[in-house]
């Protein structure tokens, strides 16, 4: 038996395979698609590869898709379910508080299940990132739990990590960043013609903002690498890649990080509640540094 409950929402953006085989709880967010008039709610609880193919094909046909932030009951529900099978230790992860306040709700529902089950506790992890970033701290977690850690050394450790993890995003489509808010209507349309690929970070806030522009994804694929040579991943090893439908400069990054650093990068696509606000064609690559995100 574990000392600990692991927990996540489906921002982490790990294959459902991945989530099953490990006993890690999941929690499915919520995103609307507006297609032909017509809204539909879906739950972010993908099972096969075709299904995130299929999302970003609706996405480049013209649907329209947003997302809205896991509530109060469904979290009040999650946590209920995982104290009645008599879970105590609870180590949860959410979206970052940078993006959306799902951090504060779960703390809060937790806070509430306690009251009626003392013995349930929840601590819970503002990644400061979202994606394959926040699944990157959630694998760090997984390994805490199975070396037999606390909870609380478990949460120690991952939050000791957030701020070490690089981030290097490249949006295809601006369109979707303005739709987002993140860049303006002008820069979007400057951006289209002059096929700028604005590469994006996290920073130590765990909000979204631009680091760079550059013309071309060969441009960007340098800019990353280029990166990468002035400070490497650190001992943990661990680097990841994620792309929305946009397998080659994935697997081209893959084989950099694979000849230049002898390591095997985790390769995934990206779910839809991220994947709405970056659409089809982006891909990012990450990894843990030494220095702290943006350093260098």
């Amino acid at each position: 038996m574990y000392s600990f409950t692991l927990s996540t929402d489906s921002t982490c953006d790990l294959y459902h395979d991945f989530i099953v085989e490990n006993g890690i709880k999941f929690v499915s967010l919520t995103y609307t698609v507006e297609k032909n008039g017509v809204m539909e709610n879906r739950l972010d609880d993908f099972r096969a590869y075709s299904e995130y193919v299929a999302f970003y094909n609706e996405l480049r046909a013209g649907a329209f898709s947003r997302t809205a932030m896991l509530n109060y009951e469904s979290h009040l529900e999650h946590f209920t379910k995982l104290a009645e099978e008599g879970a105590e230790d609870v180590l949860h992860f959410t979206i970052s508080s940078g993006l959306a306040r799902t951090h504060e709700v779960a703390r809060q529902a937790a806070a509430d299940v306690q009251k009626k089950y003392p013995k349930f506790n929840v601590l819970v992890v503002d990644p400061l990132t979202t994606t394959v970033g926040q699944g990157c701290l959630v694998r760090q977690a997984l390994d805490c739990r199975n070396k037999g850690m606390s909870v609380k050394e478990a949460y120690d450790y991952v939050m000791g990590l957030r701020l070490h993890i690089q981030h290097f995003i490249v949006a295809d489509d601006l369109n979707y960043l303005k739709r987002g808010g993140r860049i303006s209507a002008a820069a979007a349309a400057i951006g289209g013609v002059l096929n700028i690929k604005p590469i994006l970070s996290f920073n130590k806030e765990g909000k979204l903002e631009p680091i760079a522009k550059v013309r071309g994804t060969k441009k960007a694929i340098s800019f990353i690498k280029e990166k990468m040579e002035k400070e490497g991943p650190d001992g943990h090893g661990y680097v990841f890649i994620v792309h929305t439908d946009n397998e080659p400069p994935a697997n081209e990054l893959a084989d950099y990080v694979r000849e230049r650093f002898g390591l095997e990068p985790y390769i995934q696509i990206m779910g839809p509640v991220i994947g709405s606000h970056v659409g089809p064609g982006a891909f990012a690559l990450g990894y843990i540094s030494k220095s702290e995100r943006n350093e260098f």
